[in-house]
């Protein structure tokens, strides 16, 4: 790869690179719609992400290209004069991080060439933008030597995204982005910023990623009614909740909801409730199981995730379903579920390497035929946080 894009490079702006970075894609392997509800979060960094060739510069301009978007060209803005720019279509990204960085006073004092390549599918939920941000920044921060933690960069990239590009995403991508680490997931409070490391160790089993090729439809829409169902329900179950202070819906136990679900009335509601602490438990006990490498019992976990997603948060599709059953049908399989917002998107599996290919032929049948569609499959380890490559 970096022979190829070094080719590349030197062909684009006429000078060799001087260094080379790889910025990581990441999946939630469970705890998904409770990052809003105070819940916790099981991501991974994965192997599949963003590659960058650099060379700094003598001047403020800065010139990109991504071999995703050849048709494109050399893109280019001047430091001195960041602006978003909708014909520069995907540089909006990198541009936002450092016009970020002015924005709270850091000197970023000359440009860069770059050149770009991403093996992430663009638009199935595995957090492309997100890569290409933290990789702007960590590039930023080692050539502008300013010492920022991977944490700070997170929190700079979703606050680049948030306001520069206008997506109001959370900071669980960036994080887990940014705050990598191989064979390890990252239990995450999207909210306080707690984290800890849990060790991923799977030994025969591989995650697959499934990208059901079904566009995320209605995503917008369905988040913002979800999120103001949360909302109702937490408002309701903190009034009426009298043994303690509830601070958040992932705050309460299911065995405290229980005892006090009758004030949901409305079934949505109830329903969107039931998820999120439920959620929340099996995240937490998911943490334990792979801590204790009893990848079985993490692998029911994602089955019942996706069932409660199915049928008490209703974010997923047919598409998605028709993945995680026939998932469930095959030999080697351990467990399944959708991951990402929904609607669409990918799925991800965890299936022994010995019947990864045995996996993809029948489930590239099967789901053609019920579908119509063709399903893309990537195989994916847990990797490391952005870096530059030596």
């Amino acid at each position: 790869m970096k022979e190829q894009m070094s080719l590349e490079f030197l062909n684009s702006y006429t000078a060799a690179s001087e260094a080379f970075y790889f910025s990581p894609g990441r999946v939630n392997l469970i705890g998904e719609h409770i990052d809003y509800n105070g819940g916790m979060v099981l991501p991974v960094a994965i192997n599949l992400g963003t590659y960058a060739l650099v060379r700094p510069r003598t001047d403020t301009k800065v010139r990109l290209k991504s071999l995703n978007f050849e048709s494109l060209g050399v893109l280019s803005f001047d430091l001195n004069s960041i602006q978003y720019d909708a014909t520069l279509d995907w540089a909006n990204y990198p541009m936002g991080v450092l016009y970020t960085l002015q924005s709270k006073g850091y000197q970023t004092t000359f440009g860069f060439d770059l050149l770009f390549y991403g093996d992430l599918p663009n638009g199935a939920g595995l957090s492309s933008s997100a890569s290409i941000e933290v990789l702007m920044a960590t590039i930023a921060n080692d050539y502008y030597e300013l010492g920022l933690s991977g944490v700070e960069i997170a929190k700079l990239c979703q606050l680049s995204e948030n306001q520069f590009n206008g997506v109001n995403c959370g900071i669980m991508d960036q994080f887990s982005i940014a705050m990598g680490k191989k064979d390890h997931a990252i239990m995450l409070n999207c909210d306080t910023l707690d984290y800890t490391y849990v060790p991923a160790t799977l030994g025969d089993y591989r995650i697959v990623i499934i990208n059901t090729n079904k566009k995320r439809g209605l995503v917008d829409s369905e988040y913002n009614q979800r999120r103001t169902e949360c909302e109702t329900a937490f408002g309701l179950l903190k009034s009426n909740y009298k043994k303690r202070p509830i601070t958040s819906l992932c705050d309460m136990t299911p065995k405290e909801f229980i005892e006090v679900s009758e004030v949901l009335e409305a079934s949505s509601v109830y329903k969107r409730a039931i998820h999120a602490i439920q959620e929340n438990f099996r995240t937490k006990s998911s943490k334990a199981e792979l801590t204790d490498g009893n990848l079985l019992a993490f692998g029911e976990w994602m089955y019942s995730s996706h069932e409660s997603l199915k049928n008490s948060f209703e974010v997923s599709c047919y598409e998605l379903d028709t993945v995680v059953e026939l998932s469930r049908k095959e030999r080697g399989v351990i467990g399944a579920r959708m991951t990402g917002a929904g609607f669409g998107g990918c799925a991800i599996a965890l299936v022994h390497k010995d019947h990864i290919a045995d996996y993809e032929t029948n489930i590239s049948k099967q789901y053609k035929a019920l579908t119509g569609i063709d399903a893309s499959f990537y195989v994916a380890r847990i990797s490391g946080g952005t870096a530059r490559v030596e």
